[in-house]
């Protein structure tokens, strides 16, 4: 962050809070490749506020909220207890040129590598892997409707048919061909799941979003893709292969750090509900072809120009690995081949 963004970051909150402000130990965190997030110290007369500020990046992806929507997310988690940064105050562009808002800063690491090998995180993991069941059964738990929420879009149509359509049609626009995601989605129509009553639903949580000290879960992060759809949308993604960071087995299929029956134990523990693998299933599928289809526009913020960028060009090339694992999950009869 820039001294003169910083001088008028101070200035905003010495207004906002009618206290004496110094803004002080300004760092970017690493990670956050659609959004900036910096860490501040911020001392309103003599307090201190260990905070976050996390702001638009330069460019965007369609699907991402605006800051003040993941803003009003973050508050009606929080109101839900579900473990998240405590929010403090929604900035605009008249400050920063962008839209940013500040959060308290949770403590422990996100680093998905470093989770599902490092024992002296979260050591107890079956413990940990039923305490993000209970967390997603605490977001689910939030539905429609809801005034403070009513940014966000109700689907037509069932949420993954929506899906298939827009992707479809995002396809058939590009400039090359994907003909293993067609594939997929032809299978993820033929296979719907019966519809149920919407919730709110994170859509990208998983390793790598959750932080996590030596006693376990310290906050859920990255609320920029949350909408009103199916609560197994948010199970399946968090067991895709895609967030295992090379960790193999049934052991490891949530997120590279616990098994599914523990997850379902701890979502049963709140809903009441215990999911079935068979019904996930069809989840994990929809996961990696969402995530290829992610990856796809994310490289193309850096081909077009609008964003250069090494992590956004690296991005497009997990989508040939992803193809490979949607065929395998597809042309087999059943969840057994999930972990082929």
């Amino acid at each position: 962050m820039r001294a003169d963004e910083q001088q008028r970051m101070t200035d905003w909150l010495a207004g906002k809070t009618g206290q004496s402000v110094r803004i002080a130990d300004v760092r970017a965190l690493s990670g956050g490749a659609i959004q900036e997030n910096w860490a501040a110290d911020i001392y309103l007369d003599n307090e201190c506020v260990e905070a976050v500020i996390r702001c638009d990046a330069a460019s965007s992806v369609s699907d991402s909220l605006s800051r003040a929507q993941e803003f009003s997310l973050l508050k009606a988690a929080f109101a839900s207890g579900v473990t998240v940064p405590g929010p403090l105050w929604l900035g605009d562009a008249s400050v920063l040129g962008r839209e940013f808002f500040i959060m308290r800063r949770a403590m422990g690491t996100a680093a998905g590598h470093r989770l599902v090998r490092d024992a002296a995180l979260a050591a107890d993991r079956p413990g940990l892997t039923r305490q993000l069941g209970r967390e997603l059964a605490r977001i689910h738990s939030i539905v429609p409707p809801r005034g403070d929420l009513e940014f966000l879009r109700m689907p037509e149509q069932h949420p993954a048919l929506e899906f298939i359509e827009e992707s479809r049609h995002f396809l058939d626009q590009y400039h090359s061909a994907f003909p293993a995601l067609e594939w997929g989605l032809n299978w993820l129509q033929d296979n719907l799941p019966s519809e149920e009553p919407l919730c709110l639903v994170h859509r990208d949580f998983r390793t790598g979003n959750y932080m996590v000290d030596g006693a376990g879960l310290t906050a859920v992060l990255d609320w920029e893709f949350t909408a009103w759809s199916q609560p197994l949308e948010d199970l399946g993604w968090l067991c895709a292969r895609c967030w295992r960071f090379g960790q193999s087995g049934d052991q490891y299929a949530v997120g590279g750090i616990g098994s599914r029956d523990d997850l379902f134990a701890g979502y049963e523990e709140v809903s009441g509900r215990r999911p079935s693998v068979e019904q996930v299933y069809y989840w994990e599928v929809f996961a990696h072809l969402r995530w290829a289809m992610i990856a796809i526009k994310q490289a193309e913020r850096h081909l077009s120009g609008a964003e250069p960028s090494l992590e956004l060009a690296l991005t497009a090339h997990i989508v040939p690995e992803l193809e490979l694992h949607i065929l395998r999950m597809t042309g087999c009869d059943g969840p057994a081949g999930n972990e082929e």
